[in-house]
């Protein structure tokens, strides 16, 4: 059941810690009323992606109650966000600092703008999961055991979904965003590469290039769905 507009300004349910970031802010998670998680959705891990906190937190307000089943973090990356920049407070790009098999030590690259070469550097890390954001999100996907994950990101206006799964199809189709396999040679040590390796699904919800006002209309209604109805989402009417 949607919440009263007039009460979204605040959040209906608790967070619980899971970790403290490089500056000690706390890493927040909200759990499902269900002891079973089906999906884990959470968004910020780029502190310059505060679009898909904003987003997923707007779809959170939204609720009157808990999610049944999935369990939300707003922002994996506090101290990023805080700061306007990609990588933590260390200068780790945390996305490249999970301990996959194909993590590397090279230097990280990304875009200074949309449509410029990749020049900006950030670290991975000295070695996997040197950072306490990374730990602590490894231990929330370990001990929760979701049977799926989105992670939100911008601004590639995609869903990344390697598993083809049932709610990458639903997602790609009720956003209108393109269904797609990102290289995983372009992301070594990404969280998606190390869930692969786990062997758990994991979709990437890119948002488009477009303000958050713009996206509201039709990215607000299919994280608030999801919220609702979990993986049951997949058999709802478009």
């Amino acid at each position: 059941m949607a919440r009263s507009i007039i009460n979204r300004g605040t959040f209906a349910s608790k967070p619980s810690v899971y970790g403290y970031s490089v500056e000690q802010t706390p890493l927040h998670i909200w759990q499902p009323a269900c002891s079973k998680v089906e999906v884990l959705i959470f968004a910020g891990i780029h502190g310059e992606e505060p679009d898909t906190t904003v987003m997923l937190s707007r779809a959170l307000r939204s609720m009157s109650r808990q999610s049944r089943s999935c369990a939300v973090i707003l922002c994996a990356n506090p101290d990023g966000v805080r700061h306007g920049t990609r990588g933590n407070a260390n200068g780790v790009d945390l996305n490249r600092n999970f301990p996959s098999s194909n993590w590397t030590t090279e230097p990280v690259t990304h875009r200074w703008n949309v449509d410029s070469e990749r020049r900006v550097r950030l670290s991975p890390g000295d070695i996997p999961c040197s950072e306490p954001e990374v730990v602590a999100l490894t231990h929330v996907v370990n001990d929760l055991k979701p049977e799926c994950i989105v992670s939100i990101h911008s601004p590639l206006g995609v869903i990344d979904d390697p598993e083809g799964t049932d709610l990458g199809r639903t997602l790609s189709e009720r956003s209108g965003m393109p269904r797609t396999v990102l290289p995983t040679e372009n992301t070594p040590g990404s969280f998606g590469s190390w869930t692969r390796d786990i062997g758990v699904a994991t979709i990437t919800y890119e948002l488009p290039n477009a303000t958050v006002w713009n996206m509201l209309p039709v990215h607000l209604p299919i994280l608030r769905g999801l919220l609702e109805k979990g993986l049951a989402v997949t058999q709802m009417e478009s």
